[in-house]
């Protein structure tokens, strides 16, 4: 067995969902999901199919976001392992529940629009997420001016009235 680093492309601001799943309707029960949640939503997922042709499937309704979920699921190359990418303006804390809720979802790795590595598995048999490193390491624990900063933060952007 062999542990492969792959790094996420995509632009700084944008998110993206990374998760396992375990059946080729997953890119459609994920589209739907993801335009019933959040009218309007822009975003591309890619799927990693495991049998058969062995195919990334894709849809989406932002052809940049699709083409970034296309690029990142082939780099990844993980059997049932899919990636949503959100578009600009538009956030996990939105649609992860929804995403988790789809029949076809095992399980999430991460959702964040930090800098992310895949560590992958390779074995003779194909390709297994077995871990995400997401974002940077604490350099400290948060003191009272920090958590003032965060609490506005958070306010100020919507999330906490």
């Amino acid at each position: 067995m062999e542990i492969q680093i792959v790094k996420i492309e995509k632009p700084d601001s944008i998110n993206f969902i990374l998760g396992q799943s375990h059946f080729i309707k997953t890119v459609e029960d994920l589209h739907e999901a993801l335009v019933n949640a959040v009218p309007g939503i822009k975003f591309g997922v890619a799927f990693c199919e495991a049998s058969g042709k062995c195919l990334v499937r894709f849809s989406g309704t932002d052809e940049a976001s699709a083409e970034l979920a296309k690029k990142n699921a082939l780099a990844i190359g993980a059997g049932h392992s899919f990636i949503i990418f959100l578009g600009e303006g538009f956030f996990p804390v939105n649609v992860l529940k929804t995403v988790q809720n789809v029949s076809e979802v095992c399980r999430i790795f991460c959702a964040t629009a930090n800098p992310t590595e895949i560590l992958v598995a390779v074995t003779e048999q194909g390709r297994g997420i077995i871990g995400v490193v997401d974002g940077s390491s604490p350099l400290g624990v948060e003191g009272e001016e920090d958590i003032a900063w965060r609490k506005s933060f958070l306010r100020k952007i919507g999330y906490k009235a």
